[in-house]
């Protein structure tokens, strides 16, 4: 199957492409740490396969809409 193929099937089947099913569940995996754990933001970016905590805060405005350590002071 080639890249194209499979990205045109998962979207048909998820609702979603596939960076972006994978972005919105590292994030919402994010989400649920910051609630729960007083680990850094550094550390929760590595274990929900962020690259970088600069690249979760990116996603995390783009799909929440503030930043983790603003949604942590809010809901944690």
């Amino acid at each position: 199957m080639s890249p194209r193929h499979f990205t045109r099937v998962f979207s048909d089947e998820v609702g979603e492409a596939p960076g972006r099913y994978v972005e919105r569940i590292r994030t919402e995996a994010a989400r649920r740490q910051l609630e729960e754990t007083h680990d850094t933001v550094v550390a929760i970016a590595a274990r929900c396969g962020f690259g970088t905590a600069e690249t979760m805060r990116r996603s995390f405005i783009r799909r929440v809409g503030i930043s983790p350590d603003q949604y942590r002071k809010a809901f944690a």
